[in-house]
């Protein structure tokens, strides 16, 4: 009976890991070169965004280091005033644009 080789074992990567490789991929070119960067399968980085956008990964915010968690929160709370000021700015277009009939 011949050997066979041995499958590849699967490289299991932490929450920090995952969290740095994500902020690389968002700050640089593509996602694709910080795939290479990184020496991972760009399907994983791709994986990795899509999990982050999932009500799944706010779950699992638990798994964060403090320092991770609290930019988190501070992160959060910054697109959520963004968001309200972006409300705010449209309304005043629309009463500043608004001409009365005269």
């Amino acid at each position: 009976m011949k050997d066979s080789p041995q499958p590849a074992k699967r490289r299991r990567y932490d929450a920090a890991f995952r969290a740095e490789a994500l902020r690389l991929a968002s700050e640089s070119r593509s996602t694709q070169a910080a795939a290479r960067t990184l020496n991972i399968n760009p399907k994983l980085l791709y994986k990795w965004q899509k999990e982050a956008l999932t009500p799944v990964a706010a779950a699992r915010g638990a798994e964060l280091d403090p320092a991770t968690a609290a930019e988190l929160r501070q992160l959060r709370a910054l697109a959520r005033r963004q968001a309200q000021e972006l409300d705010i700015l449209k309304k005043a277009i629309a009463i500043f644009s608004h001409t009365p009939d005269q």
